[in-house]
């Protein structure tokens, strides 16, 4: 498996991948190759065998620097079980890019039981507390479209708990 920073070229792949893990919300190619360009240096591609098997997209906050927003985690059917999610997260906490960060934040929708598994394994690794609250609400925000994206936020990370992940 070979971690790293994604290129415009996985564009493609990664809007396939997106549509293959429901229930990831697909997006736009443009949007996958903004996300392979602009957020390179805070998003990871996992590549296996010469194909993509796993993506998170990420930036960090505009107002708060210290803080990384997962955006969405992609991996592969046939890449599953393996803690692959983890370990590109962890691998994109170790890039100088995200040396000044402090907190990571995510939304994960209620019944997303592996998002919900993946996020709280990754605050118990790095001893850090998890927070949840609800960012955008279903009637409020979504008009009933879309069950409501709950906040979690984790940290703060200390050095000594990312050297030791």
């Amino acid at each position: 498996m070979h971690l790293r920073s994604p290129l415009p070229e996985d564009g493609v792949a990664v809007n396939r991948l997106v549509e293959r893990c429901s229930p990831l919300d697909p997006n736009s190619l443009y949007c996958n190759l903004l996300q392979c360009s602009h957020f390179s240096r805070t998003s990871i591609a996992a590549i296996l065998n010469g194909e993509l098997v796993g993506f998170i997209s990420g930036y960090c906050l505009p107002e708060k620097a210290n803080t990384l927003f997962i955006w969405q985690v992609a991996v592969d059917e046939s890449a599953r079980g393996i803690g692959l999610a983890g370990k590109m997260i962890a691998s994109l906490l170790e890039r100088e890019s995200c040396k000044a960060v402090d907190f990571i934040e995510t939304t994960i929708t209620e019944e997303n039981q592996a998002s919900w598994c993946l996020f709280e394994g990754v605050a118990r690794r790095l001893n850090a507390k998890l927070k949840r609250s609800i960012l955008f609400d279903k009637t409020a925000h979504l008009n009933n479209e879309h069950a409501s994206e709950v906040l979690v936020k984790i940290g703060p990370l200390s050095c000594s708990q990312l050297t030791h992940k």
